[in-house]
């Protein structure tokens, strides 16, 4: 089978729809994807008997509703398609009624106070602009998940929410601009996907990998990163051998992974696909890192997903590059080759400057977890200041722009290399940055501060919201401007939006520390850690904001602030729990036959001759021991606080205690652990190192 016919052949996609089903069903079911309005019953019915017998041809014997719960992963209840007909027969039946709707146990799942404990019911929603698929022999049907009171358990409603939200705010504007063709306006996204590939048999003998994702223990080895020689390397053959596979598995499931090479880290990788709408990228992005995982056990590895699985070398981020684009396929964020003449392109990119400087609280929110508080600012990744990188070309438009200036030419350049051989092309217009954590790409914005681990769906609807907020504004200064005013009250509205919204605009390093001070001049937010920014969430604003565009109420805000919290907590607190049985269990164990060992050898000598020197042997006694009691006290000590946050009542209190004293006992401890390990013989350690780990795959 090709490429071409391999793709997509587990998808119930259009191709699928318009051969399975009667032209009439065909025509409904596109209008439900393409403009957003109701699927009625009927349509459903035709829809289940056309997929159920795709399905079943396929090998499929089950069907689950497939929905992404507050837990950040997805989750899944599988029936079969089989009914009782009698005398011992079935037939396999699949209703509308059983399409469009579920009914999971939503009790189980985080629901941050909106569901009582002994109240059950939940619904699954078929969303049916994301294309159900077969894996497993099992239909998955991609699903909305809700409280039996209607509020949203899920991180796919809020985020069709916030779609619909910026999609009636733009198309507003296009009309008041003219473009009365435009019905809608979608939001696509393209997620690269950084992770780490070790061998199986090492993450086995990792109790810290196994329940927490991330190494607690681990003295630095011989080499790191720092010959940047992994970074786009020639693929070993076992990983190019997972990767082929991994393509071919996810381009099946109609998921379309286009790059893939080796990442900065050892060990480490990228996968980036072709963008798609939000919806269906949220979507495709958690089967596959759900794929990923499934894939690397075949090949004997394990995929780590955790955003710093590795102390010492870059952690993992997933780059969501964001843009728009109208029901005519015209992407709003493309320049042209004027774009300081583009006066529509002006109007939605200082839209979206507009969001980022007002709600610039909220992106860090979005991207806030335990995980990546020790990836963000490592200089590895974009610092927790959220500022934005326009380049040389639009920045230099927009400076003129403010001085009433609305013609500006920036010459296109040859690129010299000095190799008469090599061939001339004109390069663009201005570098990238690497450190900015909303860089302007082109014709899209990279939202690089989200951690590998996160689904997609939060920075997105945050992303979404804040510019149909900001498009709003602009409607409200246009709606009633004369034709021929119209174009003078835009260049008032985009001087005014420069002004204002500027100080969000950084071309420079933002790894320094000159940046920090200089943020802090300028009066953008820094929030540090998780603990730090998960209070702006409730912040008055913000929920007006959510509010305002339907995509929160304000109990599901709340719920939400309380589960991110409570992630947070039950997060540290497995980590700590994780380090106190790996010091009591493995560590000090080995380090006690370390020091017993070297006394040995120091009687041993003694018996055989006073004379001999036993100098070095009572230094290493005498510096494993007092490792020994250093890590034996701090276990203690980190025993007795872990214990006391487990019993804090109020969370943002527990949150803060976690990080300002949990993390940093952990931290002391690992410290003193990584200095005996390095020391130690190999023999005696309890794990693989990190010399085992990231250069033997």
């Amino acid at each position: 089978m090709t490429v071409v016919e391999n793709y997509g052949s587990l998808v119930f996609n259009d191709r699928v729809m318009k051969n399975k089903l009667p032209k009439d069903i065909y025509k409904a079911i596109r209008k439900t994807i393409d403009n957003n309005t109701h699927l009625e019953l009927d349509v459903a019915n035709a829809v289940a008997v056309a997929m159920k017998e795709w399905a079943v041809d396929h090998g499929a014997t089950h069907y689950t509703h497939w929905f992404q719960p507050m837990t950040g992963a997805t989750a899944e209840k599988h029936d079969s398609f089989i009914s009782p007909t009698g005398e011992g027969e079935v037939m396999m039946e699949f209703s509308g009624k059983e399409l469009v709707k579920g009914e999971p146990d939503a009790s189980s799942f985080p629901s941050g106070g909106i569901r009582a404990t002994f109240e059950a019911r939940g619904y699954t929603a078929w969303d049916p602009t994301s294309p159900a698929f077969i894996k497993d022999k099992t239909l998955y049907i991609p699903t909305a998940f809700c409280a039996y009171s209607g509020e949203a358990l899920d991180k796919k409603t809020p985020l069709l929410r916030s779609m619909q939200a910026l999609s009636r705010s733009a198309t507003r504007v296009l009309h008041a601009l003219g473009k009365k063709e435009v019905t809608a306006v979608m939001t696509t996204v393209g997620p690269e996907q950084e992770y780490f590939l070790i061998d199986k048999e090492d993450f086995k003998k990792r109790k810290d990998l196994i329940f927490t994702g991330r190494t607690l223990l681990g003295a630095k080895p011989p080499k790191g990163q720092e010959m940047e020689d992994h970074y786009f390397g020639s693929l070993k053959p076992r990983v190019a051998a997972y990767m082929h596979e991994l393509d071919e598995e996810l381009w099946k499931l109609g998921v379309p992974a286009k790059t893939k090479h080796n990442e900065v880290a050892p060990c480490q990788h990228e996968l980036a696909p072709v963008f798609d709408t939000t919806n269906v990228a949220a979507d495709h992005n958690q089967l596959t890192m759900e794929v990923m995982k499934k894939v690397a056990d075949k090949h004997g590895f394990v995929c780590l997903l955790h955003e710093k699985p590795f102390e010492g070398i870059n952690g993992s981020g997933k780059h969501n590059n964001w843009s728009m684009t109208t029901s005519q396929g015209d992407n709003l964020l493309n320049p042209g080759k004027t774009p300081a003449e583009n006066i529509q392109f002006l109007v939605f990119l200082t839209a979206v400057i507009a969001a980022v400087d007002n709600y610039a609280d909220l992106m860090r929110l979005s991207v806030a977890s335990a995980g990546n508080d020790h990836r963000l600012g490592a200089n590895e990744a974009p610092p927790a200041i959220m500022s934005m990188f326009l380049g040389e070309e639009l920045t230099e438009i927009l400076e003129a722009i403010e001085q009433d200036a609305f013609f500006y030419k920036h010459d296109k350049v040859q690129l010299e290399t000095g190799a008469i051989v090599l061939p001339h092309f004109v390069k663009d217009t201005t570098d990238r940055n690497r450190t900015s954590p909303f860089a302007f790409t082109g014709n899209k914005f990279e939202f690089r501060s989200l951690g590998s681990s996160l689904s997609v769906s939060g920075p997105n609807v945050v992303l979404n919201t804040a510019v149909a907020e900001a498009l709003d504004h602009i409607y409200e200064k246009i709606k009633d401007a004369a034709e021929d005013q119209l174009e003078q009250r835009l260049h008032e509205i985009i001087k005014d939006a420069i002004i204002r919204h500027k100080k969000v605009i950084f071309n420079g390093n933002g790894y320094t520390e000159a940046w920090i001070e200089e943020a802090q001049e300028r009066g953008l937010y820094n929030y540090p850690s998780t603990p730090d920014v998960l209070p702006v969430f409730i912040e008055k604003k913000n929920v007006e904001l959510f509010l305002k565009h339907q995509v929160f109420t304000e109990s599901e805000i709340f719920s939400r602030y309380e589960i991110l919290l409570e992630e947070y907590n039950k997060t540290i607190h497995i980590e700590a729990r994780t380090l106190i049985d790996m010091l009591q269990h493995e560590f000090l164990p080995a380090l006690r036959k370390t020091i017993e060992s070297y006394v040995q050898l120091a009687g041993e000598k003694k018996a055989l001759s006073d004379r001999l020197p036993l100098d070095l042997e009572l230094e290493l006694i005498e510096s494993f021991s007092g490792q020994y009691e250093q890590i034996f006290d701090g276990l203690k000590q980190l025993t007795e606080d872990t214990t006391k946050a487990e019993g804090m009542e109020d969370q943002l209190t527990a949150a803060h205690f976690y990080k300002e004293t949990i993390l940093t006992e952990m931290d002391k401890i690992r410290r003193i652990a990584d200095q005996a390990e390095a020391g130690m013989p190999k023999e005696l350690l309890p794990y693989p190192t990190y010399a085992d780990i990231l250069f033997y795959v």
